[in-house]
């Protein structure tokens, strides 16, 4: 049994990503339910191959070496990542635009993948699996099955644990989390046999996720009996930007813009939110994200900013765009920059500062084998207050607190609060970040 990962999963830091269970030889290890999500139950016989701590986010994944077994060099810009082209735009199919979270591209992509026969099966995050509020690693192989599995899912789902059950005879692709995808890249390193079956790596541009508990804290606060129970859960229901939609067994139908529920961030928010330094997935041959700027937001419908990280995911995006499945326009590297700076902020520097704050104490953190080469003082004095912040709503008086008032009332106090803080931190969390360099360690 690995005793660092023992260490990481009862000091909270784990990373839920299932690839301790897949690695354990015996067998015995599984995920179990917690009110923080997915965790690990490691088997006393569980017999880890030597790799184990190298595989695991929470420990670290050594990212230079990774750019340099994977993609052959390290990165020109290490806030977007190795890049073969950059694009906005969305699927041309109406209906998929519409269920996707944001412009349907990583939908459209697995259909044409498995239609055509890249694939015979897609791993996805698929919501209401085992019940209605949980979520699930889930294997689709059919084009009605993956649109069931659109849609953003911002509690933690561990989606590594599922390669020990696929067949290694079959070609799979698989939409993940950045640490995930990272992960999933150094079992392949390690050539681990069902790691080996995944062809295509698909991911989310992934900021902040939330605990399980904050949906019942959400019920609450709508005064929400316990014993109501919830028969359908939708993260990003409608039209981008979506919104949250709870179905009850009473038939009552809750709904709350997704710019209001956010309000359950600075209270649920997930350790792997907070120590992650990857937001742009780095190791997807496809990363998706939001294109957030004035120009698509007035527009509606949804767009997406997608970047194509490998030639062979190059091809296959190019073929889509020829057969109009894809309507997609190249786009500067810097100005898809722009649209996630902000986030990009608090992923590449503020999870640093927050990792240096939890060795400071003598917790652990990951050690990804880089840091910024500068970071202002101004910038840890932001994180101070940031984490001050996230350290008083995991209380459990803030909890409470926080399910006593109606959503309709503090989502949009948060929201506007929101803006605030991103207009006066603004200066400060965008300065030097153009400018933002590494250090590999030796």
């Amino acid at each position: 049994m690995s005793e660092d990962i023992e260490k990481i999963i009862k000091e909270g830091c784990c990373s839920q990503c299932g690839s301790c269970v897949a690695l354990d030889h015996s067998g015995e290890s599984f995920m179990v339910d917690t009110k923080y999500g997915p965790l690990p139950k490691l088997s006393d016989k569980s017999n880890f191959p030597s790799y184990i701590n190298d595989a695991c986010p929470s420990i670290g994944i050594n990212y230079p070496d990774l750019y340099k077994y994977f993609y052959k060099s390290l990165p020109s810009n290490w806030l977007l990542g190795s890049i073969k082209n950059v694009r906005t735009g969305f699927s041309s199919k109406s209906e998929i635009r519409k269920k996707g979270a944001s412009g349907g591209v990583i939908t459209q992509t697995l259909i044409y993948l498995l239609e055509n026969n890249y694939i015979d099966g897609a791993i996805l995050a698929k919501q209401g699996v085992p019940t209605p509020e949980k979520a699930r690693a889930y294997i689709a192989r059919t084009v009605d099955e993956i649109i069931d599995c659109s849609q953003s899912i911002y509690i933690p789902v561990s989606m590594l644990d599922i390669l020990r059950d696929i067949n290694p005879n079959e070609k799979y692709a698989i939409t993940c989390l950045p640490d995930q995808s990272a992960s999933l890249r150094v079992l392949q390193k390690n050539k681990y046999l069902p790691a080996l079956s995944i062809k295509y790596v698909l991911g989310p541009y992934t900021g902040t996720a939330i605990y399980p508990e904050a949906i019942r804290s959400f019920l609450r606060s709508k005064n929400v009996k316990f014993n109501d129970r919830i028969t359908n859960l939708k993260w990003r229901a409608g039209e981008w930007p979506g919104y949250l939609e709870i179905k009850l067994q009473s038939g009552r139908i809750i709904r709350s813009p997704k710019v209001y529920y956010n309000y359950l961030i600075p209270f649920f928010i997930t350790n792997t939110s907070l120590q992650s330094m990857d937001f742009v997935n780095e190791f997807a041959d496809l990363a998706v994200g939001d294109a957030w700027s004035p120009k698509f937001e007035n527009l509606g419908g949804g767009h997406s900013v997608v970047v194509t990280r490998t030639q062979k995911m190059e091809k296959i995006i190019l073929e889509m765009i020829s057969k109009d499945l894809l309507i997609l326009t190249e786009e500067s590297p810097f100005k898809a920059l722009d649209m996630h700076g902000h986030m990009l902020d608090f992923k590449k520097r503020g999870s640093f500062i927050r990792n240096k704050f939890k060795k400071m104490l003598g917790f652990k953190s990951p050690d990804n084998g880089y840091y910024p080469i500068k970071i202002p003082i101004t910038r840890y004095f932001v994180e101070i207050v940031i984490t001050s912040i996230f350290l008083f709503g995991k209380l459990p008086i803030s909890r409470w607190l926080i399910s006593k008032f109606p959503e309709s009332l503090i989502g949009p106090i948060f929201n506007n609060l929101r803006l605030f803080w991103k207009k006066i931190s603004r200066p400060t969390k965008r300065k030097g970040l153009s400018d933002y360099k590494v250090i590999c360690n030796k």
